[in-house]
C-alpha cells in the first residue's frame, strides 16, 4: 500500500501560566521500524513568541467556553506577529520546518524507490509463460476459435523451446527472442501432422509472442518494450486461387449435391464472407432499405461490427426470408464436411484448379480490383483491419495486367506498306556503329539503342512511340538494348 507523504507544519503552544506561546514542529503521518500506524512527531525549538497575530475566523479548538484561533500566517506559510523578534523567531522555525521535510521527502522517495525495486525483482521472477496463459484465457474471452487456437499453439511452443521448465521475466532478452524465433523456423506442426511448420505460420505465431510481450510491458513485467527491438519474421508470398467470371457463371449452372453448399459459395465471392460468418448469418442480420440489402453483422474472426451492402443477387442467394433467429444458410456444414463435395463440384465444373470454400473470399476481393475498386474500400468490404492485407490481391490484379499487355500481338508488323521504314539489324557490330546514346543531345534519352542503319546525318527515328532527333556519329558512352525499330523515310 502506498504511503501518504509527511507533512511539517510550524505550530504554536500556550504556556500554562505565561501569555507566551512555544514553538514547535509537528510531522505526521510518519512510519518508524515498519509500524503500520503512522505516529506524530514533535520537535520543540527553545523558541518562545507573546505577539503572535490570530485568524479570529478560524477556530483551531473549542475547550469548553475557552476556544482557540489558528495563527494567521503570510503568502510564505509563516506565522505573523506583531514584533521583530518574534517575527525572526517564526523566519527560524519555518526554515527548520523546511529542512525536516527535505529529509522526509527524501527520504520518502528512497523508501519509494526500494519498494519499487523490490517489486520488479519479484515480477522478473514470475514464470512468463504462466502469464502468457492467463492474458490467453482474459484477454480472448470473446476472440475466434482460430485466435485462440494459435495462442494455446505459441503457449504449447514455448514449454517445448524450453523443456517444459519455466521462462522467467529476468530471461527473456532480445538474444533469446532472436533463437525463438530460430526455433519457430523449424518448430514441428501440431496435430499429429509430420514435417515443420511453413514461415508464413511462424510468422504468425512470432506476431502473437510479440503482443503478449507488449502487453507485459504495459503490465510492468517487462521494464523494456522487448516486442518493439524485434523485427517480424518475413512471410513468403502464398498464391492465393481465385475464379474468373466466367467460370463463377459456369459454377453458377453446374448442380451440385449439397444446394446449400452451392448458394453459400456464390454468395461468398458476391460478397466476400468467410465460411464461419456465412454459417452463423441470421436472418435478423438482413436489411432491406428500399431496394438496397444490407448485412448488420459481427465478423467473427475480428469481433468487430460491420455493416456491408450487399447486391440483390446475393440477397435471392439467401432464399426466401424466414423468422429472424433463424440461421440463413441452415445445414451449412463446418468447412472440414464439406471439402470432398466441394471438390466434386469443382471438377463437376471443368475446373482443374485446386479451389477451397476460402477461394469464393479470394474472388470477391480480386474481381472487384479488376473491375476498378479502389484498395481502401475493398480493404473495408472485406473487414481488414489493415489494408496491408488487401495489397496481396492487388498484387495479383497487376499480374493479369501485365499478361494482358502482351496478349494483343500484330502480325505483319515490319511490312513494307506501312509509311515509315523498318529494318531491324540483326549484326551486333552493325547497330552498335550507328547506336546514339549521346548525353550532349538532349532529345535523346540515354540507354536506348538504334536497330536501323542507312541515316543520313540527321533523321527522325522512332523511339518508343516519339520522334527524335539523332545525330549520327556521336561516339556511344553507354547504351543498352530497346524497342526502337525504325526510322522515316
Amino acid at each position: 500500500m502506498k504511503q501518504n507523504p509527511t507533512k511539517c507544519t510550524v505550530k504554536l503552544r500556550k504556556h500554562e501560566e505565561k501569555n507566551q506561546w512555544y514553538l514547535y514542529i509537528e510531522a505526521y503521518p510518519v512510519f518508524v521500524n515498519g509500524n503500520p500506524n503512522p505516529e506524530r512527531i514533535r520537535e520543540y525549538l527553545n523558541r518562545t513568541i507573546t505577539t503572535p497575530i490570530f485568524n479570529k475566523s478560524a477556530v483551531a479548538r473549542t475547550n469548553g467556553k475557552v476556544k482557540t484561533y489558528q495563527p494567521r500566517r503570510d503568502v510564505n506559510g509563516v506565522i505573523m506577529c506583531r514584533t521583530d523578534v518574534d517575527n525572526a523567531a517564526c523566519v527560524f522555525a519555518d526554515r527548520r520546518k523546511n529542512e525536516l521535510q527535505h529529509e522526509y521527502d527524501n527520504a520518502m522517495l528512497f523508501s519509494e524507490s526500494e519498494a519499487e525495486q523490490a517489486q520488479q525483482l519479484e515480477r522478473s521472477q514470475q514464470d512468463f509463460i504462466a502469464y502468457f496463459d492467463r492474458i490467453t484465457l482474459s484477454n480472448h474471452i470473446n476472440a475466434s476459435a482460430s485466435i485462440v487456437v494459435n495462442w494455446k499453439r505459441v503457449s504449447t511452443l514455448l514449454k517445448l523451446y524450453t523443456d517444459g521448465n519455466t521462462l522467467p521475466f529476468g530471461n527473456i532478452n532480445v538474444r533469446l527472442l532472436e533463437d525463438f524465433k530460430r526455433f519457430l523456423l523449424s518448430a514441428p506442426q501440431g496435430g499429429g501432422k509430420s514435417g515443420t511448420i511453413s514461415q508464413t505460420t511462424a510468422s504468425t505465431y512470432f506476431c502473437i509472442l510479440k503482443a503478449a510481450l507488449k502487453q507485459a510491458f504495459i503490465d510492468d513485467y517487462l521494464t523494456i518494450d522487448l516486442a518493439a527491438k524485434v523485427k517480424n519474421i518475413p512471410t513468403n508470398s502464398v498464391r492465393r486461387n481465385f475464379l474468373t467470371e466466367d467460370e463463377l457463371n459456369v459454377l453458377a449452372d453446374t448442380p451440385c449435391e449439397l444446394p446449400v453448399l452451392k448458394r453459400a459459395a456464390l454468395f461468398s465471392a458476391l460478397t466476400g464472407l468467410r465460411h464461419c460468418d456465412i454459417q452463423k448469418l441470421r436472418w435478423a442480420e438482413i436489411q432491406k432499405d428500399g431496394s438496397t440489402y444490407r448485412l448488420n453483422f459481427t465478423q467473427q474472426k475480428t469481433q468487430q461490427v460491420e455493416y456491408m451492402p450487399i447486391s440483390e443477387q446475393a440477397y435471392k442467394l439467401c432464399g426466401l426470408p424466414q423468422e429472424s433467429n433463424r440461421l440463413v444458410f441452415e445445414d451449412l456444414t463446418d468447412s472440414a464436411w464439406i471439402s470432398k463435395p466441394l471438390k466434386r463440384w469443382i471438377r463437376a465444373a471443368g475446373i482443374t484448379r485446386h479451389i477451397t470454400f476460402h477461394c469464393f473470399r479470394h474472388t470477391f476481393a480480386t474481381l472487384q480490383l479488376a473491375n476498378g475498386t479502389d484498395i481502401y474500400t475493398v480493404s473495408k468490404m472485406l473487414g481488414h483491419t489493415n489494408v496491408k492485407t488487401t495489397q496481396i490481391y492487388a498484387k495479383i490484379v497487376n499480374e493479369k495486367k501485365e499478361q494482358a499487355a502482351n496478349a494483343i500481338k500484330i502480325a505483319n508488323l515490319y511490312g513494307t506498306n506501312n509509311r515509315r521504314w523498318f529494318r531491324p539489324i540483326p549484326d551486333l557490330q552493325q547497330r552498335n556503329r550507328y547506336a546514339a546514346d549521346c548525353a550532349q543531345h538532349s532529345a535523346f534519352p540515354l540507354g536506348f539503342l538504334l536497330l536501323s542503319c542507312g541515316f543520313g546525318q540527321q533523321k527522325k527515328v522512332l523511339i518508343c512511340g516519339q520522334h527524335l532527333s539523332v545525330c549520327i556519329g556521336k561516339r556511344v558512352s553507354y547504351f543498352t538494348s530497346s524497342y526502337i525499330i525504325g526510322a522515316d523515310q
